[in-house]
Protein backbone atom coordinates (compact mmCIF):
# COMPACT_ATOMS: atom_id res chain seq x y z
CA UNK A 1 0.00 0.00 0.00
CA UNK A 2 1.07 3.68 -0.42
CA UNK A 3 -0.30 6.53 0.93
CA UNK A 4 -0.41 10.54 -0.13
CA UNK A 5 1.23 13.36 2.13
CA UNK A 6 -1.65 15.35 2.28
CA UNK A 7 -4.78 12.83 3.11
CA UNK A 8 -2.24 11.82 6.52
CA UNK A 9 -2.59 12.85 10.30
CA UNK A 10 -0.60 11.61 13.26
CA UNK A 11 -2.69 11.05 16.01
CA UNK A 12 -0.96 10.25 19.28
CA UNK A 13 -3.55 9.07 22.55
CA UNK A 14 -2.49 9.82 26.04
CA UNK A 15 1.06 9.49 26.05
CA UNK A 16 1.44 10.81 29.75
CA UNK A 17 3.52 10.24 32.84
CA UNK A 18 1.04 8.19 34.65
CA UNK A 19 1.71 5.30 32.74
CA UNK A 20 5.50 5.07 33.69
CA UNK A 21 5.33 6.72 37.04
CA UNK A 22 2.12 5.44 38.76
CA UNK A 23 2.69 1.97 40.25
CA UNK A 24 -1.36 1.51 39.59
CA UNK A 25 -1.31 2.58 35.34
CA UNK A 26 1.69 1.22 34.20
CA UNK A 27 2.11 0.69 30.65
CA UNK A 28 4.21 -2.61 29.97
CA UNK A 29 6.80 -1.81 27.22
CA UNK A 30 6.55 2.28 27.88
CA UNK A 31 10.03 2.98 26.95
CA UNK A 32 9.41 1.08 23.64
CA UNK A 33 6.00 2.46 22.67
CA UNK A 34 7.53 6.09 23.43
CA UNK A 35 10.49 5.75 21.37
CA UNK A 36 8.25 4.62 18.40
CA UNK A 37 5.67 7.30 18.67
CA UNK A 38 8.55 9.84 18.89
CA UNK A 39 10.14 8.10 15.31
CA UNK A 40 6.54 8.46 14.14
CA UNK A 41 6.08 11.87 15.21
CA UNK A 42 9.85 12.62 13.47
CA UNK A 43 8.87 11.08 10.31
CA UNK A 44 5.52 13.32 10.07
CA UNK A 45 6.68 16.35 10.88
CA UNK A 46 9.74 16.08 7.94
CA UNK A 47 7.13 15.29 5.60
CA UNK A 48 5.13 18.16 6.71
CA UNK A 49 2.55 16.14 8.28
CA UNK A 50 0.05 16.96 11.14
CA UNK A 51 0.23 16.02 14.26
CA UNK A 52 -2.14 15.92 16.74
CA UNK A 53 -2.00 14.61 20.76
CA UNK A 54 -4.60 14.16 23.50
CA UNK A 55 -4.50 13.85 26.92
CA UNK A 56 -6.95 11.90 29.36
CA UNK A 57 -7.85 14.50 31.93
CA UNK A 58 -10.47 14.16 34.24
CA UNK A 59 -12.55 16.81 35.40
CA UNK A 60 -15.78 14.74 37.65
CA UNK A 61 -17.21 18.68 38.61
CA UNK A 62 -17.42 19.58 34.84
CA UNK A 63 -18.28 15.87 33.75
CA UNK A 64 -20.00 13.63 36.42
CA UNK A 65 -20.16 10.06 36.41
CA UNK A 66 -22.22 8.25 38.71
CA UNK A 67 -19.78 5.04 38.70
CA UNK A 68 -16.36 6.80 38.21
CA UNK A 69 -13.78 5.25 40.31
CA UNK A 70 -12.41 7.72 42.87
CA UNK A 71 -9.93 8.22 45.59
CA UNK A 72 -10.74 9.04 49.48
CA UNK A 73 -10.69 12.65 48.67
CA UNK A 74 -13.34 12.03 46.00
CA UNK A 75 -10.94 12.79 42.98
CA UNK A 76 -10.54 10.85 39.96
CA UNK A 77 -8.20 7.32 40.70
CA UNK A 78 -6.62 8.73 37.50
CA UNK A 79 -5.73 11.25 35.08
CA UNK A 80 -7.29 13.92 37.41
CA UNK A 81 -7.15 17.46 36.08
CA UNK A 82 -4.71 18.17 39.47
CA UNK A 83 -2.65 15.54 38.81
CA UNK A 84 0.71 16.79 37.65
CA UNK A 85 1.16 12.75 36.08
CA UNK A 86 -1.20 14.05 33.21
CA UNK A 87 1.60 15.74 31.80
CA UNK A 88 2.31 14.45 28.00
CA UNK A 89 5.87 12.99 28.26
CA UNK A 90 8.80 15.24 26.99
CA UNK A 91 10.00 13.35 24.54
CA UNK A 92 6.68 12.78 22.41
CA UNK A 93 5.03 16.51 23.81
CA UNK A 94 3.72 18.70 21.18
CA UNK A 95 5.21 21.40 19.25
CA UNK A 96 4.46 25.07 19.30
CA UNK A 97 2.36 24.62 16.30
CA UNK A 98 0.51 21.29 16.80
CA UNK A 99 -2.38 20.90 18.29
CA UNK A 100 -3.25 19.32 21.39
CA UNK A 101 -6.34 18.14 22.35
CA UNK A 102 -7.60 17.66 25.99
CA UNK A 103 -10.04 15.16 26.51
CA UNK A 104 -12.30 13.66 29.67
CA UNK A 105 -13.33 10.67 28.02
CA UNK A 106 -11.92 7.59 26.07
CA UNK A 107 -12.16 8.47 22.37
CA UNK A 108 -9.95 11.51 21.14
CA UNK A 109 -13.66 12.37 18.95
CA UNK A 110 -16.44 12.39 21.74
CA UNK A 111 -17.09 15.77 22.06
CA UNK A 112 -13.62 17.14 20.47
CA UNK A 113 -13.30 19.31 17.56
CA UNK A 114 -11.19 16.81 16.14
CA UNK A 115 -13.29 15.54 13.20
CA UNK A 116 -13.72 18.70 11.72
CA UNK A 117 -10.24 19.66 12.23
CA UNK A 118 -9.09 16.51 10.50
CA UNK A 119 -11.90 17.29 7.63
CA UNK A 120 -11.10 20.91 7.05
CA UNK A 121 -7.55 19.56 6.15
CA UNK A 122 -8.41 16.76 4.04
CA UNK A 123 -7.27 14.02 5.94
CA UNK A 124 -8.26 10.57 4.84
CA UNK A 125 -6.07 8.49 6.63
CA UNK A 126 -5.11 8.90 10.32
CA UNK A 127 -1.81 7.24 12.19
CA UNK A 128 -2.62 5.64 15.27
CA UNK A 129 -0.62 5.44 18.12
CA UNK A 130 -0.82 5.46 22.30
CA UNK A 131 -1.90 3.75 25.47
CA UNK A 132 -3.95 2.30 26.18
CA UNK A 133 -4.75 -0.50 23.72
CA UNK A 134 -8.03 -2.03 24.69
CA UNK A 135 -9.31 1.02 25.81
CA UNK A 136 -8.59 4.77 24.46
CA UNK A 137 -7.05 3.52 21.48
CA UNK A 138 -9.87 1.23 20.79
CA UNK A 139 -12.40 3.65 21.57
CA UNK A 140 -10.69 6.23 19.15
CA UNK A 141 -10.33 3.59 16.22
CA UNK A 142 -13.71 2.79 16.01
CA UNK A 143 -15.00 6.23 16.09
CA UNK A 144 -12.64 6.97 13.27
CA UNK A 145 -14.14 3.94 11.08
CA UNK A 146 -17.58 5.29 12.17
CA UNK A 147 -16.73 8.61 10.77
CA UNK A 148 -15.04 7.39 7.69
CA UNK A 149 -11.64 7.45 8.31
CA UNK A 150 -9.08 4.74 7.14
CA UNK A 151 -6.95 4.36 9.95
CA UNK A 152 -3.62 2.75 10.06
CA UNK A 153 -3.15 0.99 13.32
CA UNK A 154 0.86 1.26 14.62
CA UNK A 155 1.08 -1.88 16.75
CA UNK A 156 4.48 -1.14 18.23
CA UNK A 157 3.41 2.89 19.09
CA UNK A 158 0.68 1.32 21.34
CA UNK A 159 0.61 -0.49 24.77
CA UNK A 160 -1.01 -1.52 27.65
CA UNK A 161 -1.35 -2.95 31.03
CA UNK A 162 0.19 -6.16 30.00
CA UNK A 163 1.62 -7.73 27.20
CA UNK A 164 -1.75 -9.83 26.52
CA UNK A 165 -3.73 -7.21 27.41
CA UNK A 166 -2.28 -5.09 24.18
CA UNK A 167 -1.84 -7.89 21.85
CA UNK A 168 -5.60 -9.15 22.31
CA UNK A 169 -6.83 -5.37 22.01
CA UNK A 170 -4.88 -4.95 18.79
CA UNK A 171 -6.25 -8.44 17.33
CA UNK A 172 -9.45 -7.36 18.09
CA UNK A 173 -9.38 -3.94 16.59
CA UNK A 174 -7.96 -5.52 13.52
CA UNK A 175 -10.99 -7.69 13.21
CA UNK A 176 -12.51 -4.74 12.41
CA UNK A 177 -10.40 -2.15 11.05
CA UNK A 178 -12.27 -1.63 8.41
CA UNK A 179 -10.95 0.49 5.53
CA UNK A 180 -7.47 0.68 7.38
CA UNK A 181 -4.58 -1.24 7.55
CA UNK A 182 -2.04 -2.57 10.83
CA UNK A 183 1.64 -1.89 10.34
CA UNK A 184 4.88 -1.62 12.37
CA UNK A 185 6.61 1.60 13.40
CA UNK A 186 8.66 1.03 10.88
CA UNK A 187 6.47 0.32 7.85
CA UNK A 188 4.16 3.56 9.25
CA UNK A 189 7.36 5.88 8.67
CA UNK A 190 8.35 4.66 5.40
CA UNK A 191 4.57 5.34 4.56
CA UNK A 192 4.71 8.34 5.81
CA UNK A 193 8.00 8.76 3.46
CA UNK A 194 5.91 8.13 0.62
CA UNK A 195 7.02 4.59 -0.08
CA UNK A 196 5.02 1.36 -0.68
CA UNK A 197 5.09 -1.04 2.01
CA UNK A 198 3.44 -4.80 2.65
CA UNK A 199 0.85 -3.75 5.38
CA UNK A 200 -2.02 -6.20 6.45
CA UNK A 201 -5.29 -5.15 5.88
CA UNK A 202 -8.73 -7.00 7.17
CA UNK A 203 -10.97 -9.48 4.36
CA UNK A 204 -14.06 -10.07 4.85
CA UNK A 205 -15.33 -9.83 9.03
CA UNK A 206 -13.38 -10.81 11.99
CA UNK A 207 -10.89 -13.21 10.03
CA UNK A 208 -8.94 -13.57 13.00
CA UNK A 209 -9.71 -16.10 15.41
CA UNK A 210 -7.31 -16.67 18.35
CA UNK A 211 -7.01 -18.22 21.92
CA UNK A 212 -4.65 -17.72 24.31
CA UNK A 213 -2.14 -20.47 22.76
CA UNK A 214 -1.80 -18.66 19.22
CA UNK A 215 -2.57 -15.26 20.15
CA UNK A 216 0.89 -13.89 20.26
CA UNK A 217 1.70 -15.94 16.74
CA UNK A 218 -1.15 -14.42 14.94
CA UNK A 219 0.01 -10.64 16.64
CA UNK A 220 3.17 -11.44 15.24
CA UNK A 221 1.93 -11.88 11.63
CA UNK A 222 0.35 -8.54 11.02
Amino acid sequence: MRIEHAKVAGLFIDLQEEHRHDERYLVEGYGTVLRNAARLQAAARRNGIPVFHCAYIVDLADHARPFHPTGPDGRSAFSDKDDPLTAICPEVAPRASERLLVKNEASAFGKSPLIAELRERGVEWLVVAGVWTEACVDATVKDAINLGLHVLLVKDACGSGGLAMHQTGILNLANRLYGGAVVDTQAACALMDGDTVEAWQIEGSVPLRFTFENAAEIYGQL
